[in-house]
Parts: structure tokens; C-alpha cells; sequence
């Protein structure tokens, strides 16, 4: 289990993250379609996740959103690295009743994200351009490629959910164990 913390003039959080165990998860970020989001991403990678954040959301969620995926993606990079008996890839295609969202992954220790997801506008009070925001932070923090691709949908709602859940799923894949690939590189490290 990884513990982390992150305090800032603008948010307080504290996170604690086991990949290999899939207890029940805590998240509290003071911004409930947020919260609804990462709960999806927890229960759908198999992952357990305790996260608490109190952030200047007075001024509006970007802070939090973006911090979040800082600490998140901190975490994820203590749990799978160094990186020895998994698949190291995952991809996974998630629908949500019209909206398809397709992730491919890598757990490559260099951090990349391609983020084709053409959503604008919000959801409730949510500004669905933090969606970037929080996968840029984390795909940075963390050391995973990721792509996330818009493949059809025209609710927001639909579509970002299917966005945390492709996610979700190309992690869990990843994250399988495979004991005959060893260190899964050429190089032999990652």
C-alpha cells in the first residue's frame, strides 16, 4: 500500500492506493461528479484507493481536478514500478448505452497521453475540460502511455464515464499477473 500526501496554497490531499487489493474505496474530493468518476475508476481497475481532498473549489474544481491526477498518478507509479511479472499492456473498449470510448495503455515508465475525447462544456457544474486535466496529470505522475479515444456518443455524462472506465479496465488488463514474461522488455528494466 502507498501513502501520499500533497499540500498547496490551493489543496489539501491525502491519498492512500493498494493496486493489489481491491477493498473498499474512500473518495472524497468535494466535487461529486468527480467523486462519481473515480469511484468508476477504482471499482472497474480492481484497485483499492482512500482519497480525501479539500481544495480552493470556492474559485472552481480545476485546483482539485488537476491535483488529484498529480497524487493519483504518484501513487499508481510507487504501486507498479519497478515493473516485473505483469502484461505491462492493456486496451479495453467500455460503452455506455450510445457512447464508446476505446484505451490502450502501456505501463512504459514514460509517461504519454493522447486525449481525443471531443467534449466541451459541462456536466452539472463540472467543466468537462478538466476530464483532460486529470488524465494529463496523472499519465504524467504515473509513467503510463496512455490513449484515450472518442469513438461515438453525444451525452457528456456518457461519455466521460465510459472515458474513467476504459481507463479502468486497460489498467486492471495491464496489471494481470504473467510470472513467464519476467521484466515484459527487451531492455530488461522499464
Amino acid at each position: 500500500m502507498t501513502e501520499l500526501s500533497r499540500e498547496t496554497r490551493e489543496t489539501k490531499i491525502k491519498c492512500k492506493m493498494d493496486v493489489t487489493n481491491s477493498e473498499e474505496s474512500i473518495i472524497n474530493t468535494g466535487i461529486g461528479f468527480f467523486d462519481h468518476m473515480l469511484e468508476a475508476l477504482v471499482k472497474h481497475s480492481g484497485i483499492s484507493l482512500q482519497l480525501q481532498c479539500k481544495g480552493d473549489t470556492h474559485i472552481d474544481d480545476h485546483h482539485s481536478v488537476e491535483d488529484c491526477g498529480i497524487v493519483i498518478g504518484q501513487a499508481l507509479k510507487k504501486e507498479i514500478f519497478p515493473i516485473k511479472e505483469v502484461e505491462r499492456y492493456g486496451n479495453a473498449t467500455v460503452v455506455m448505452d450510445e457512447a464508446s470510448v476505446h484505451c490502450a495503455l502501456d505501463l512504459s515508465n514514460r509517461p504519454y497521453l493522447v486525449y481525443k475525447i471531443p467534449v466541451v462544456g459541462k456536466v452539472g457544474s463540472f467543466d468537462v475540460e478538466l476530464v483532460e486535466e486529470f488524465f494529463h496529470a496523472l499519465t504524467l505522475n504515473s509513467g503510463i502511455t496512455c490513449h484515450l479515444i472518442f469513438e461515438r456518443g453525444t451525452n457528456k455524462h456518457h461519455i466521460i464515464e465510459a472515458t474513467f472506465k476504459a481507463f479502468a479496465v486497460a489498467l486492471r488488463r495491464a496489471l494481470v499477473e504473467n510470472k513467464k514474461i519476467g521484466i515484459p522488455s527487451t531492455k530488461g528494466i522499464l
